[in-house]
């Protein structure tokens, strides 16, 4: 399920386990940057010789891992980078990004049932017209986090969890220069 606001933002709604699709079509804000098609190439590719991939669901429904993830975003030039969260997320320059990827845990639920199963889910975070979105497939609409600094502080929160993951995304070139991180005694 795909959704156009009406400020132009694009939003894709949770189906399936596709939660990494939906989190780079949000973070490219195009339905058409990835398809589950293409994510399955791309775990037939890490695994060529796999009869089960490990980069995906056994069931095939979706699930990708951050192997896919990565890859997917080479494909359009841009790398994922695993943010220390020992580091404050002030020392990322947000004007050098693409946006975020957050790795979260997530309940497995079949109907109202949760399952004692962990899984994990991805969530894009990006600026679109000045403010900073929480682009989380399942919510019905995203969420707005306001300004930089209201969004470093959603980020502080959120990696206190041992258990979440950030990931910056830049282009590959930013990426070499390691111009999204800022010096230490420039934080913001």
């Amino acid at each position: 399920m795909e959704l156009a606001l009406n400020s132009g933002m694009y939003h894709e709604k949770q189906q399936r386990e596709l939660c990494a699709l939906h989190a780079l079509n949000n973070l490219f804000q195009d339905k058409s940057s990835f398809s589950k098609s293409q994510l399955d190439q791309i775990c037939q590719n890490l695994s060529p010789n796999e009869y089960i991939n490990p980069h995906r669901s056994i069931l095939g429904l979706g699930n990708y891992d951050v192997n896919v993830i990565i890859a997917a975003l080479q494909m359009k030039e841009c790398e994922a980078i695993w943010f220390d969260k020992r580091k404050d997320p002030s020392r990322i320059d947000t004007s050098k990004i693409v946006g975020f990827i957050l790795n979260v845990p997530s309940n497995y639920k079949v109907g109202f049932v949760k399952l004692p199963i962990q899984r994990r889910h991805w969530i894009a975070i990006r600026q679109i017209n000045k403010e900073y979105w929480n682009l989380d497939s399942k919510l019905d609409v995203p969420q707005c986090l306001g300004d930089e600094s209201s969004m470093l502080q959603y980020l502080r929160e959120q990696l206190q969890s041992n258990d979440k993951e950030l990931f910056v995304v830049c282009t590959g070139e930013v990426d070499k220069s390691q111009q999204w991180l800022l010096p230490d005694n420039e934080q913001r």
